[in-house]
């Protein structure tokens, strides 16, 4: 477990292998532990994978998280452990925050790629929607029993991988209400579309056919407006590529990596 310490707060990452280094960056409610088959994928790189404020082990006693408080978060992360740049790979939300630090620090991303992310905010499946409202996310959060039960349920339609929802729940217990109700409140109102064309590197965009959590459509987004957009579509998978077909998304990422 290593940490660094901002003016904002503890950051936990964690890092694996040698090499040129590549930066993973966690979805709403999850942590770097999402990464941990794709850092052994990608031991000829040196991975960090880091958790954003308000998630995992990082801290969470701040006001605010937004999509472009982790921006920042991503910027003192390079400045404290001397990486000039370096690729950026993100899923779900991560995923938006990659390219908006792509958007808003071009010299300093060699490649950006999104997992499932959303462009627009309006891609948000209707209950990500309400998360972002105070009421609802109070009932949720203070019942985390029933929403560890609804993922249960629900892992079928979103996943494959029949640990997703042990994962999620271990993730879910170290949220507190504001990180839960403000960071996808900021999501669901970010909208990157006209600015995807100023990120001036090869913009990779994965995204799977049965994502029940953000509008696989967005790999459209990608396509029309990335500059140098590369467009995975995967029809077998959902919202989580690298839990659903962990070979074909780590020889997917190396390939882009390498190319």
């Amino acid at each position: 477990m290593s940490t660094i310490t901002t003016d904002q707060g503890i950051v936990h990452y964690e890092v694996y292998g040698r090499g040129r280094p590549v930066i993973l960056l966690h979805g709403w409610l999850g942590s770097w532990y999402l990464w941990q088959e794709t850092m052994k994928g990608l031991q000829h790189y040196r991975t960090y994978a880091l958790d954003f404020w308000g998630f995992g082990e990082s801290g969470k006693k701040r006001d605010t998280y937004n999509i472009d408080d982790f921006v920042s978060l991503v910027g003192q992360f390079m400045d404290q452990l001397g990486i000039v740049k370096a690729p950026i790979i993100g899923h779900s939300m991560g995923g938006t925050v990659a390219m908006a630090f792509a958007i808003q620090n071009p010299d300093r991303v060699t490649k950006a790629g999104v997992i499932g992310s959303p462009v627009k905010g309006e891609s948000l499946a209707f209950l990500l929607k309400l998360a972002g409202m105070r009421l609802f996310a109070s009932i949720v959060h203070n019942a985390l029993w029933a929403l560890n039960l609804g993922v249960r349920v629900a892992r079928p339609l979103v996943t494959k991988d029949k640990r997703w929802p042990e994962m999620i729940a271990a993730d879910l217990s170290q949220t507190t209400l504001e990180s839960f109700l403000l960071s996808i409140k900021s999501l669901r109102y970010t909208d990157l579309t006209e600015q995807l064309h100023t990120i001036p590197v090869p913009l990779m965009g994965i995204y799977g056919k049965k994502d029940v959590i953000v509008n696989p459509n967005q790999h459209e987004l990608v396509q029309q407006y990335a500059k140098f957009p590369q467009v995975v579509y995967m029809p077998d998978a959902g919202h989580f590529p690298m839990l659903d077909q962990p070979e074909f998304f780590i020889k997917t990422v190396q390939d882009f990596l390498g190319g």
